[in-house]
C-alpha cells in the first residue's frame, strides 16, 4: 500500500483537481457530488484501480486533516501535525481498500477509526514517552488500583500525591508529562480489562450476524460505561466532552471555565482512572 505525495499534501491543503468527480467544482450541488462519489465506488468496487483510489482519497482527505488536528490536540509541541497527517493518509487509503460499500455502514465513521488508529501506531512505534515516565505511569496506576479497593470510590488528587509520596502540584506536572500516553490511552481501555481488543474493535457494527460477536461488543461497552460512571463529575464531563461530544481541550476549558493545560490534566487523570476501573474488573 503506498500514498500518492500528493495527497498527503491535499490532506493539509484540501484543493480541487484531477478532473474527475472526487473533487467537485463548487457550482456542482450537493447532489451531483454525492451522486460522483457513489459512482466511483462502484468503479472502484468492480475493478480497483489507483486512479480511482486516490481520487476517492482526495475527497476524504478533509478526514485526516481533522483526526489529526484531534489527535494533536494537547500532544506535546515536539510532535508535528504534518507527521500526524501523513500518517493518517496511509490509514485513509487503507480503508478505502478494506471498505465494503455493499454492508451498509457509513464510510466517513469507518474511515475516521482507520485514520485515528493509524495515527495512534505511528505515535506508538515512535515511543515518544521515556521509560523513566513509563515507569511513574505504571506505578501512579497501581496506586490508584490500591487506592480504588480501599476506598470504594474514585480517589482524589491529594489522596494519591499522598499514596504516592509526592505533593499534589507535583502530582499535576505528572499528569502534563503523560500528554501522549492519555491520548493514546483511550483506544486500549478495553485491552486493560481484556487479553486483546481496542475501544474501535467494541463499536458496534452494523453488518455483524455473529451473536458471540454481539455479546463481546456489549460486554465491553458495559464496562466502559461502568468505569465511566465511577469517575468524578468533572472526570466524566472531560470524558463526555472530548470523546463523544468532539470538543477540543481548548473549548472543554471554555466549559469548564479553566486553562488548556488544566484540561489536559484532567483528561490524562481520567484516563487513567478508567484504566485502573477496567483492570479492577477484569
Amino acid at each position: 500500500m503506498t500514498a500518492d505525495p500528493h495527497v498527503t499534501e491535499a490532506a493539509g491543503k484540501h484543493r480541487p483537481g484531477g478532473g474527475g468527480p472526487a473533487v467537485a467544482p463548487e457550482a456542482r450541488t450537493a447532489y451531483e457530488v454525492d451522486a460522483g462519489i457513489q459512482a466511483l465506488w462502484r468503479e472502484f468496487t468492480e475493478s480497483p484501480d489507483q486512479i480511482v483510489r486516490d481520487r476517492l482519497v482526495l475527497h476524504y482527505a478533509p478526514l485526516v486533516k481533522y483526526v489529526a488536528g484531534r489527535v494533536g490536540t494537547g500532544l506535546p509541541t515536539h510532535v508535528d501535525v504534518g507527521d500526524l497527517i501523513q500518517s493518517g493518509i496511509f490509514g485513509l487509503v487503507d480503508a478505502i481498500e478494506k471498505f465494503e460499500p455493499a454492508r451498509g455502514l457509513r464510510f466517513e465513521t469507518y474511515a475516521m477509526q482507520r485514520i485515528r488508529g493509524a495515527i495512534l501506531d505511528d505515535l506508538r512505534s515512535q515511543d515518544w514517552v521515556p521509560r523513566a515516565v513509563r515507569s511513574k505511569a505504571r506505578e501512579a496506576e497501581r496506586a490508584l488500583e490500591r487506592l480504588g479497593a480501599r476506598l470504594n470510590r474514585t480517589p482524589t488528587d491529594a489522596e494519591l500525591a499522598a499514596e504516592l509520596e509526592i505533593s499534589v502540584d507535583d502530582l499535576r506536572e505528572f499528569y502534563g508529562q503523560l500528554q501522549l500516553t492519555s491520548v493514546i490511552a483511550l483506544e486500549d481501555l478495553v485491552a486493560a480489562g481484556k487479553d486483546s481488543g481496542s475501544l474501535v474493535d467494541t463499536l458496534p457494527d452494523d453488518g455483524a450476524v455473529d451473536p458471540v460477536a454481539v455479546l463481546v461488543d456489549q460486554d465491553n461497552r458495559r464496562q466502559l460505561a461502568q468505569a465511566i460512571a465511577q469517575l468524578t463529575e468533572r472526570d466524566r464531563i472531560v470524558v463526555g466532552l472530548y470523546y463523544f461530544e468532539s470538543l477540543t481541550l481548548a473549548e472543554i476549558g471554555k466549559v469548564l471555565g479553566v486553562t488548556e493545560s488544566r484540561v489536559s490534566q484532567l483528561h490524562t487523570r481520567a484516563v487513567m482512572r478508567l484504566r485502573a476501573k477496567l483492570v479492577e474488573q477484569a
